[in-house]
């Protein structure tokens, strides 16, 4: 196999002087970059797995390509994580050592590992040596990310070589994302919309990402003003633009100014959609993946940004719906319901440990079980309605996904943020719960205002039953509502 990265054995004059990476003040050039990648892979090669502790540093960069150099996989870990859960994904991956920054404290459960100081000055790396091409398996493991289920500890998903290099050549293709592209974000590294797509994409198309530490809307203003091109964020950073938009003119200047906007790891509302495009003349995009698939689907750069979608599959990804007795829904309708399955070059190889867990989320034929319930336009565009255990609402004989009923709640304008749910009902087999942040909390709407909202942009059936309200929905590190909390809410009340 190929190097992932060929801008990095580029010799003196073939572009080593590019700038790669950038947090903060700190940087690399793609010259700096191969020398303290290159020093790193020497000293890890043969180590087996590795832990990385992922900050959102420029170490964590550099130990994630050093382990890519050195054909070992690397497990990224969240520094947010509790004890037992990293105990649990310690115990499970066996690394032989953990990468992190100088100066990081390491939690106990690392204790028992060997650890390495990422170097990242490459004056103290010295210079590049001249790269080959990659000679390791395209089907060796690159990296075992850990994913949580619905039930039980996290999972291991073993994401090959082959996985990163099919996703981010396909993006190059849906994106048209190039050497001259500049990526800003604010994502963390410990997952693949941060790390894989945010951190390796940019590297993997000879291009440089500015990672924001942290975000902030006035980091992405001026990074957008200063001549980055693309903005990777979740919902939850859009919809901090959009509020911010009205009181921040740089911030729009800068949007306008961006050659894409995408969103991801969540579905963005529409209403969050509508405001940007309203303050600055741009769209953002949507994508669709998962730990397991890397990258399934894109809005086009060359194509409708579609607000609600997901836009359609990417080169070399199959991509089915199926009903419940496991048969394809051929339908392009824009309301008939299935499970999104996909196979391709993209998929992980198993889950480590779990051979069960595996063989469980394949149906016949290598199709991977998403979970996601999605309906497909009549111009092939994929419009996810939700999760098959949380999102798919069976209710008066109708499949409701949850999706499109909180999009529609969240453009009435006493709604900040809004999540449905479904709760057993003696009469309707489930009824549809909504669970709102009022934008004022001392005067919330009411739930019967509420329910026509829906009703009248939606279907009668599709109208909520009982409205609950909230100061804040919980949500995980990547901003995803943890609908689990409001079930075990709703058992409690």
């Amino acid at each position: 196999m190929s190097s992932l990265f060929p801008a990095m054995t580029a010799g003196p004059g073939g572009g080593a002087d590019r700038p790669a990476l950038r947090f903060g003040d700190r940087a690399l050039t793609y010259g700096e970059l191969a020398a303290v990648t290159g020093s790193l892979a020497e000293r890890i090669r043969g180590a087996g797995r590795v832990a990385l502790w992922a900050t959102p540093t420029l170490e964590t960069a550099v130990g994630a390509v050093a382990a890519l150099e050195a054909g070992v996989a690397a497990v990224p870990l969240n520094p947010k994580s509790g004890e037992k859960e990293l105990a649990h994904i310690v115990a499970d991956s066996a690394p032989s050592l953990v990468l992190a920054a100088p100066g990081e404290e390491l939690p106990p459960a690392l204790g028992a590992l060997t650890r390495i100081d990422v170097e990242a000055d490459a004056r103290a790396a010295g210079a590049a040596t001249p790269r080959s091409a990659d000679d390791t398996d395209d089907a060796a493991p690159a990296f075992v990310v850990y994913t949580s289920g619905t039930t039980g500890p996290p999972k291991g998903a073993v994401l090959p070589r082959r996985a990163v290099a099919a996703t981010l050549d396909a993006l190059e293709d849906a994106w048209q994302w190039t050497g001259d592209d500049v990526l800003v974000h604010g994502l963390p590294l410990f997952h693949v919309h941060g790390l894989i797509l945010g951190i390796l994409g940019p590297l993997r198309r000879g291009g440089s990402v500015r990672h924001l530490g942290r975000f902030s809307t006035e980091g992405v203003a001026r990074e957008l003003n200063s001549g980055a091109t693309m903005l990777f964020g979740v919902p939850t950073m859009y919809h901090r633009i959009a509020e911010a938009l009205p009181e921040e003119p740089e911030l729009a200047k800068g949007l306008a100014k961006a050659r894409l906007l995408v969103s991801g790891s969540a579905a963005l509302p529409v209403h969050d959609h509508e405001r940007i495009a309203a303050a600055t003349g741009s769209r953002v995009i949507e994508r669709y993946g998962m730990t397991e698939t890397l990258m399934n689907t894109s809005v086009r750069a060359d194509g409708e940004p579609r607000a609600g979608t997901v836009g359609v599959p990417l080169p070399g990804v199959e991509l089915r719906l199926v009903d419940e007795a496991g048969a394809a829904v051929e339908a392009y309708d824009g309301e008939t319901v299935g499970e999104i399955q996909v196979r391709g070059p993209n998929l992980f190889t198993e889950y480590l440990n779990r051979p069960d867990a595996t063989a469980a989320a394949f149906a016949e034929g290598g199709w991977f079980r998403t979970g996601d319930m999605a309906v497909r336009e009549p111009d092939g565009y994929v419009r996810i309605v939700g999760r098959k255990a949380t999102d798919l609402i069976k209710s008066g004989g109708y499949k409701i996904g949850a999706g499109e009923i909180e999009n529609a709640l969240l453009e009435h304008p006493g709604v900040r943020e809004a999540a449905v749910t479904g709760e057993p009902d003696d009469d309707l087999g489930e009824r549809i719960v909504a669970w709102i942040v009022p934008a004022t909390p001392e005067a919330p709407p009411s739930a019967d205002e509420l329910a026509d909202h829906v009703a009248r942009r939606l279907a009668p059936h599709k109208r909520p039953r009982a409205v609950r309200y909230l100061g804040a929905l919980p949500r995980n590190d990547m901003g995803k509502i943890v609908k689990r909390a409001l079930h075990e809410q709703a058992l409690h009340d």
